[in-house]
């Protein structure tokens, strides 16, 4: 598979859970069992990148995963794995967003 594909297939499986998890309201909702499944995949696919492809989106992860992480820490709390597990992919090469809505930064086609 093509480099720029497995970046496409990482960044829409990172979008995806961000907006699958936006504001779930108890553990049940959010499917445990799944999203496990769904955080493991995102993890390896994350290890697998070399760090210089990482380095040219970091930022940007850094804030679609801390939006995640505003909607999951209220619900399973900051020490859950799966919390743990996307915390280590946030790198602070961006700052944490404010909350799970904050969409304040600009997209580089605007």
């Amino acid at each position: 598979m093509h480099m720029y594909s497995k970046i496409y297939q990482f960044a829409a499986s990172v979008g995806a859970l961000e907006g699958y998890v936006y504001k779930k309201a108890s553990a049940d909702e959010l499917g445990l069992p799944a999203l496990t499944v769904w955080t493991d995949n995102i993890c390896e696919a994350y290890n697998y990148l070399p760090p210089e492809v990482l380095a040219e989106f970091q930022e940007h992860l850094d804030r679609t995963l801390g939006r995640a992480l505003h909607s999951l820490k209220p619900v399973l709390g900051d020490e859950h794995e799966l919390v743990q597990k996307l915390q280590s992919l946030f790198k602070g090469v961006a700052e944490m967003p404010d909350s799970a809505d904050d969409f304040n930064k600009q997209k580089w086609f605007e």
